[in-house]
């Protein structure tokens, strides 16, 4: 029996909305620093990642908005082992909130089922009751500290031997609450807390990650890697001293060099034309500072898609490590732990191929009552183990501060 065609409808929306009102706890929702949010609910298909393509460009299109974002989408979130099985969804129902303003609906259904009935905006904005939520929480490192300077000392000397040049290690925090913790309560917290950041959520995987992997927008291409990182303390003279030494750090700049060196050489072979930033700009978030630097060029034709892009780019050094195939020998020996989707990608494509991925740093896995939380460093040869364990406390903190919250 042949499978039915879907079909999707997009059309504008006239009123304001707040597309994470629709994702609630349970769709997806991807919000970026610029006011670009995207809202699902329900799935219309759920997909391996090598199939989404050929599942977009199946499905029959109404769609006279027509811009980037509209028609169906495939949203998800990518682990961070390259090669691990991955799953994009196709939502049922997505509703887009551009930087400009304009905003609309797509719903996808079967062919010949009608129209789509037409979206109830009075329940998209319905205020929603709060979980009550845990009382207590239990916060447990997954290693000792000590035990993982251990490791950070033992990375630095495989750089040194010439083995690699940079890796990175992360540590993993375990969160035990006395109640299914609230999704959409610690997402809404990500986003008064981390404005500049880009928030998701996606299968209980929640984050506010800073950095861009890659969009792509018609022929046009981006990324904003970010590596060297300082903690803020909230005292303006400690943090602009904190800014200086940073920006002034052979170590953090040679490692920040090494990412920006890794995405040029990546993409370069997809572009007509390809720079970055003679110098890193300082990105500042509530708990650190990042040196960042934008990789932006022109696509060849033809042009290849954003999940192209993201599979020659992904991982980065920013997360994973140079050269990749002894960065990922070394995270296996040492770090401990599955990554799962931490310091993977998030994101969104169209049927174009157009789209938008974060690397998925500042993050955490919920399921129910548990949490796991992430964070990691990069190691060059003269990185030092405490000053690293100090600068994961910080980045753990962004989101330990909205999780662990009576």
């Amino acid at each position: 029996m042949a499978t039915p065609r879907l079909v999707a409808v997009t059309r504008p929306l006239a009123e304001p909305v707040d597309p994470s009102a629709l994702a609630r706890a349970d769709g997806v929702l991807l919000a970026r620093a610029d006011g670009t949010t995207i809202g699902t609910r329900g799935e219309a298909l759920r997909v391996p990642l090598a199939e989404a393509a050929s599942a977009l460009a199946a499905i029959a299109v109404d769609d006279p908005v027509d811009r980037p974002g509209t028609g169906p989408l495939a949203v998800g979130a990518l682990p961070f082992q390259p090669g691990a099985p991955a799953d994009l969804i196709v939502p049922a129902t997505a509703v887009v909130l551009a930087a400009d303003g304009q905003a609309w609906v797509t719903q996808v259904g079967v062919e010949g089922d009608g129209p789509p009935a037409p979206l109830d905006l009075d329940d998209l904005l319905a205020p929603r009751a709060p979980l009550a939520g845990p009382g207590r929480f239990t916060v447990t490192s997954g290693r000792p500290p000590e035990e993982w300077c251990d490791a950070v000392a033992a990375a630095t000397a495989q750089i040194r031997s010439g083995r690699l040049e940079k890796v990175v290690l992360a540590r993993e925090i375990t969160v035990e609450a006395d109640a299914p913790i609230d999704v959409a309560a610690v997402v809404h917290r990500l986003r008064l807390g981390f404005p500049g950041c880009y928030v998701f959520q996606v299968d209980g995987f929640v984050g506010a990650s800073p950095e861009l992997l890659v969009a792509r927008h018609g022929t046009e291409v981006r990324s904003q890697p970010m590596a060297g990182t300082a903690p803020r303390r909230g005292d303006p003279v400690a943090d602009a001293d904190a800014v200086a030494r940073l920006q002034a750090s052979a170590s953090y700049r040679h490692e920040h060099q090494v990412t920006i060196d890794a995405v040029y050489d990546a993409l370069v072979p997809f572009c007509s034309y390809l720079d970055f930033e003679a110098e890193p700009s300082v990105v500042a978030l509530p708990n650190v500072t990042h040196l960042a630097t934008t990789v932006a060029g022109q696509l060849s034709s033809p042009t290849p898609s954003v999940l192209e892009l993201v599979a020659a780019l992904h991982p980065t050094p920013a997360v994973c490590g140079r050269p990749r195939a002894a960065a990922l020998e070394v995270i296996d020996e040492l770090e401990g732990f599955d990554r799962g989707p931490y310091a993977g990608a998030v994101g969104w494509t169209d049927r174009h191929g157009q789209g938008e991925w974060a690397v998925a740093i500042r993050s955490a896995v919920i399921d129910g009552a548990h949490a796991r939380v992430f964070a990691g460093n990069g190691m060059v040869a003269d990185s030092d183990p405490p000053t690293e364990l100090v600068e994961t406390r910080a980045k753990l903190q962004a989101v330990l501060s909205v999780l662990v919250r009576p």
